[in-house]
């Protein structure tokens, strides 16, 4: 069915609205993937906050136009889904699990933060560790000294009280 003018505005305008506060947007070909395993990809999405959606490309193209993401409209051809997320790595590590598993979805190109990425950085991004363990591995980078420092204060008060016990 298609739309009429006002409808693809209000389109173009939640996509722009999703896109003016969006990190990071990947597209990829969707043909030939069966409905429940398209249902299985929408729900993993949406566990982590990625906005995933079928657009037509000429809708697209007007929403990204005039934003940082305005180089991904080269890019916008053939069938396409649409994954827009706020989190840097959210909307690539979702299509590149899902693609890990299934062969009929095929990641075309990404962008994040103005920058194009080709399938290899898609899937270069979707490698990074999502914020909240970078954020554990810092804290435990933070922690080692201290607990080296504690550690060895233990073992000159436990020396301590074995030559104080020997004596």
């Amino acid at each position: 069915m298609s739309l009429n003018l006002d409808d693809k505005k209000a389109v173009v305008a939640d996509i722009s609205a999703m896109v003016a506060k969006a990190q990071t947007i990947v597209v990829a070909e969707y043909r030939g993937i069966r409905v429940g395993d398209l249902t299985k990809l929408r729900a993993d999405a949406r566990s982590q906050s990625v906005h995933l959606q079928v657009l037509k490309n000429t809708l697209a193209r007007r929403a990204v136009d005039g934003t940082p993401f305005s180089p991904l409209a080269a890019d916008m051809t053939g069938p396409l889904i649409y994954a827009i997320s706020e989190d840097a790595v959210a909307a690539a590590k979702v299509f590149s699990t899902f693609a890990k598993t299934n062969d009929k979805l095929v990641i075309k190109a990404g962008n994040y933060a103005g920058k194009q990425l080709d399938k290899a950085g898609v899937t270069a991004l979707a490698n990074i560790p999502s914020r909240e363990v970078l954020l554990a591995q810092v804290v435990g980078m933070m922690q080692a000294p201290v607990a080296g420092m504690a550690r060895a204060l233990a073992a000159v008060a436990a020396k301590k009280e074995e030559s104080a016990a020997a004596a």
